[in-house]
C-alpha cells in the first residue's frame, strides 16, 4: 500500500459551499478513482478558508499551493498536471506567477501575510469532524493543564492577565466577570456561549463553528472549571445547520474521549454541554434575552442589575461569553496571560476577527491584531474597492455601530479609538461602502432592520426606532424639512438613555454617525431634493447625455420595464412614463451616459 503523499485541503464552510465546492470535491473525487490516486492522496474538508471573495478556494500540502475559484471543469486538468505530473496550474493560482520559477504559496497572498491567526489558527487547516485533527495540533491541553494543574483562581488570574475582552461587543473584560460569577454562591451555575450573531454582514462565529468547534468547546469548559459550573449551553441560530451540525459532532466526539460529562480526565470535574437552537431574533443577542429564550420563554431582556454573574439562566450565577471570546480561552491557559497579552494595544488586548464585506474586493473572515489601522484592514488586507470606485465609509458594529468616513481610515482597531470615532467595534463586522452608497439611505437600511427586530418590551425603542424610521424614509423619499436634522438629534438622546438594552440603546447610532460625518448629504435631500450617490429613487429623473451615448443599445436590452427607445446607430432615450427607476440603465451603461 503507498503512502499518502498529496493532501488537498478543500474549503468547506457555508460560503464556499454555495459557490460549488461540493459539486467540486464530487467531480475531484471521481477523477482520483479513475487515475488511481485513491492511495496517494487524500481530500479533507476544512472549516472556512477565510478567503470568501474566491471560493472554492484549496490548499494542497505539502507544496502550500493555494487554487481558487475552483470548477468541476477545472477538475481533469488539475490532477493530470499537479497531482500526476507535479506541474502546478497556473490559471487556477490566486495570481499569475511572474515566471515558471516563481509558485505564490497561500502565505505569499496579502489577504493572508498581513494576517495574525490565533483564534483562526485550525481553521483550512484540520477536519473540524474530526477531533483527533484538534487534538494533533495541541487541542484540549489547556483543558488538560486547568484541571489537573490549576485552581480556579489561578485560571481566572491568566485570563485577567491576558487582559482578554468580549468580542461580542460590549467589550467587558472577560476575567472580571468570570470572577464575578466564581464568587456567587449557589450550587448550580451555568456557562453559555453566544453564538446567535444577527448582524448583517456578520459571518465570524459561524465560520469559527464550522472550522474549529472543538475551540469553543475546550473553552467553555475551562470557564465552567473556573466558576464550579456543570451544564453549559450552545445558543446557536438555525439559520446555522452546517455550524451545528459540526458542533453536534465534536460534542459527541469530546464525550466520547472523556472530554465532556463525568470525571473529566479523571479529574472528578464534571461538566457537560447542550446545543439550544435559536429562532434569529436579532434581540436574542442580548445576554438576558438569550437566557429567557433558553428557558422556554420570549425573548425578551430584562432590567440589570442583578447581572447575569449573581442571576442569570434559571436565576443562577451564569457566564455568558461569544463563540471568539471562548476560541481565545485554551491558548491563553496553554500561553499563559502574558503571551496573550502581548499583542495588541494598552486597552485592547490580543487579535480581533473581522468579516469584511460590501464593496471591497477581498471579501471574506480576517484576524489581526489589535490596534490595526482601518486602511491596512479595507486597502492592504481587502484589497480596496471594486471597478476603481472611491471609498466612502466604512459601517463598523453592525446596525448597531456607527460609519467611518475617509479621513479617519488611519484609526487603529481598538475599543476606545473606534468608540472616539462615533462607531463601536461591535461583533466584528465591516461593510464597506464606495461612492455610490447614500448614507441616508444606509441610516434608513440599519434602522428598518432595528426597528424590526425591537422586541418591543421598551417605548422608547419600541416607538422612537419606528418615528426614527418614518422620518429617515420621508427624507429619502424627498419629503424632508430641515427641522428633521433637529428632531433626529434630540431623539437620538431620548433612545439611547432611556431605551432597556443594547439594542436600543445603540440604535441611533447609524443615524448619528452619517448626520455626523454626511450632514451635507441630509441637507441635499431635504433642502435641494437631490440625492447625490444617485441612489434614492423618488429623488431621481433619468435623462440620456446625447453627447455621451454611443448608440450601443446596452440599456436598451437591460430595461426590465421596456422604458428604453433605441434603434441601431441611433442615442438612446427614455420613456418616462415607462421608467420604473430600477436604476439598471445606470448600472449597465459603461459610458456614464445614463445622468
Amino acid at each position: 500500500m503507498k503512502k499518502i503523499r498529496t493532501q488537498l485541503m478543500l474549503c468547506g464552510g457555508t460560503g464556499c459551499h454555495s459557490s460549488g465546492s461540493l459539486a467540486f470535491r464530487e467531480a475531484l473525487e471521481q477523477e482520483i478513482v479513475k487515475r488511481g490516486l485513491s492511495e496517494e492522496v487524500k481530500i479533507i474538508e476544512t472549516g472556512c478558508n477565510g478567503f470568501c471573495a474566491v471560493g472554492p478556494v484549496m490548499l494542497v500540502q505539502p507544496e502550500g499551493i493555494f487554487y481558487q475559484k475552483l470548477k468541476p471543469e477545472d477538475v481533469p486538468l488539475l490532477v493530470e498536471e499537479h497531482l500526476l505530473k507535479g506541474r502546478p496550474v497556473k490559471k487556477l493560482m490566486y495570481v499569475e506567477p511572474a515566471s515558471a520559477q516563481t509558485i505564490p504559496k497561500m502565505n505569499d497572498i496579502p489577504f493572508f501575510s498581513k494576517q495574525m491567526f490565533r483564534v483562526m489558527r485550525n481553521k483550512g487547516v484540520i477536519d473540524p469532524e474530526i477531533i483527533d485533527e484538534y487534538i494533533a495540533r495541541d487541542g484540549y491541553f489547556g483543558v488538560a493543564k486547568a484541571l489537573t494543574e490549576m485552581t480556579p483562581e489561578q485560571i481566572i488570574h491568566e485570563v485577567k492577565v491576558s487582559g482578554l475582552r468580549g468580542r461580542g461587543g460590549a467589550g467587558f473584560p472577560a476575567g472580571l466577570k468570570w470572577e464575578f460569577a466564581s464568587k456567587s454562591q449557589s450550587d448550580i451555575k451555568y456557562v453559555l456561549c453566544n453564538a446567535d450573531e444577527g448582524d448583517p454582514g456578520a459571518f465570524m462565529d459561524r465560520s469559527v463553528l464550522e472550522a474549529d468547534p472543538h475551540a469553543v468547546l475546550e473553552g467553555m469548559i475551562i470557564a465552567a472549571r473556573a466558576i464550579n459550573a456543570h451544564q453549559g449551553y450552545i445558543y446557536c441560530r438555525t439559520e446555522y445547520p452546517l455550524a451545528i451540525h459540526r458542533l453536534t459532532i465534536a460534542i459527541r466526539q469530546a464525550r466520547e474521549y472523556g472530554l465532556l460529562g463525568k470525571n473529566i480526565l479523571g479529574s472528578g470535574f464534571d461538566f457537560d454541554i447542550e446545543i439550544y437552537e435559536g429562532a434569529g431574533a436579532f434581540v436574542c443577542g442580548e445576554e438576558t434575552a438569550l437566557m429567557r429564550s433558553i428557558e422556554g420563554r420570549r425573548g425578551m431582556p430584562r432590567p440589570r442589575p442583578p447581572f447575569p454573574a449573581q442571576k442569570g439562566l434559571w436565576e443562577k450565577p451564569t457566564i455568558l461569553n461569544n463563540v471568539e471570546t471562548l476560541a481565545n480561552i485554551a491558548q491563553i491557559i496553554t500561553n499563559g496571560g502574558e503571551w496573550y497579552a502581548s499583542v495588541g494595544t494598552a486597552g485592547s488586548k490580543g487579535t480581533k476577527v473581522f468579516a469584511l464585506s460590501g464593496d471591497v474586493n477581498n471579501i471574506g473572515l480576517v484576524e489581526v491584531p489589535m490596534g490595526t489601522t482601518l486602511r491596512t484592514l479595507i486597502f492592504d488586507i481587502g484589497g480596496g474597492i471594486p471597478n476603481k470606485k472611491k471609498f466612502k465609509g466604512v459601517q463598523l458594529g453592525g446596525p448597531s455601530g456607527g460609519c467611518v468616513p475617509e479621513h479617519l481610515l488611519d484609526t487603529p482597531v481598538d475599543y476606545e479609538e473606534i468608540a472616539k470615532v462615533g462607531a463601536i467595534m461591535g461583533s466584528g463586522g465591516v461593510i464597506v461602502m464606495d461612492e455610490n452608497t447614500c448614507m441616508v439611505d444606509m441610516a434608513r437600511f440599519f434602522l428598518d432592520f432595528i426597528q424590526d427586530e425591537s422586541c418591543g418590551k421598551c417605548t422608547p425603542c419600541r416607538e422612537g426606532t419606528r418615528r426614527f424610521l418614518e422620518i429617515l424614509k420621508r427624507i429619502c423619499n424627498g419629503q424632508g424639512e430641515p427641522s428633521d436634522i433637529d428632531t433626529l438629534e434630540e431623539m437620538a438622546i431620548v433612545i439611547k438613555n432611556a431605551s432597556l438594552c443594547g439594542l436600543g440603546q445603540t440604535a441611533p447610532n447609524p443615524v448619528l454617525s452619517t448626520l455626523r460625518y454626511f450632514k451635507d448629504e441630509y441637507y441635499a435631500h431635504i433642502i435641494e431634493k437631490r440625492c447625490p450617490a444617485k441612489r434614492c429613487v423618488a429623488l431621481l429623473k433619468f435623462e440620456v447625455n446625447p453627447d455621451m451615448c454611443t448608440k450601443c443599445g446596452a440599456c436598451f436590452r437591460a430595461c426590465p420595464a421596456d422604458a428604453i427607445i433605441w434603434k441601431k446607430k441611433e442615442i438612446a432615450s427614455i420613456d418616462k412614463e415607462k421608467c420604473i427607476k430600477c436604476l439598471t440603465c445606470f448600472e449597465k451603461c459603461k459610458f456614464d451616459a445614463i445622468f
